[in-house]
């Protein structure tokens, strides 16, 4: 069971830019949006990850870095979907030094400490990209001590090299977490609705 009074959603990274159509768009990212929006109305707090990047970031192919610019500060691509910026209760921001790359979301100032905070010991995360920030963030927060559920229908995959995603979710598995639908983990909420 999941106690809604220790959990927490973390929607990772559902931004313009690794949507479809964005600077570094993730095939049938938008469908993430849908599932998240399901789990968000069962927990009573809900965390947004986001990149957020300067011009010269140092992950930028100009820099020497893997990636094409994007999520780059004051820019549209930077911003989050709609509906997942309306649902987050807290925004955690990654990456904004620029001789920094960081996927997870526990990399940004204080998470693990703002979940202990609020009495989190198990969270939920979806978003984007399976194979990347997802993963980031599912292998920090269990070696931080949290129970970790990937929704497994809320999370696309890069999969730069196919296969990236289910190998990202062996590993996140063979740390302890838990991979289940959507569907499963809404049925497994309990406790009072705040």
């Amino acid at each position: 069971m999941i106690d809604r009074s220790g959990a927490a959603l973390i929607a990772v990274d559902v931004q313009r830019d690794f949507l479809p159509g964005g600077a570094l768009g993730v095939t049938g990212g938008d469908v993430v949006v849908g599932p998240l929006l399901e789990l968000a109305a069962r927990f009573r707090l809900r965390i947004a990850t986001r990149d957020f990047h300067p011009p010269d970031h140092c992950s930028f192919v100009a820099q020497g870095g893997p990636w094409p610019p994007h999520c780059v500060i004051g820019t549209r691509g930077a911003g989050l979907h709609s509906a997942i910026d309306a649902i987050a209760d807290i925004i955690v921001s990654k990456g904004s030094n620029r001789d920094v790359e960081q996927y997870s979301g526990f990399d940004a100032p204080g998470l693990a400490a703002l979940l202990r905070a609020r009495d989190v010991g198990h969270v939920v995360i979806g978003g984007l990209a399976t194979d990347y920030c997802v993963r980031a963030t599912a292998l920090a927060a269990r070696r931080e001590g949290f129970a970790v559920t990937i929704a497994v229908d809320a999370v696309r995959a890069v999969d730069l090299t196919t296969g990236d995603g289910d190998r990202a979710l062996d590993e996140m598995r063979a740390v302890g977490a838990e991979v289940r639908t959507c569907a499963d983990i809404l049925s497994d909420v309990c406790g009072e609705e705040s």
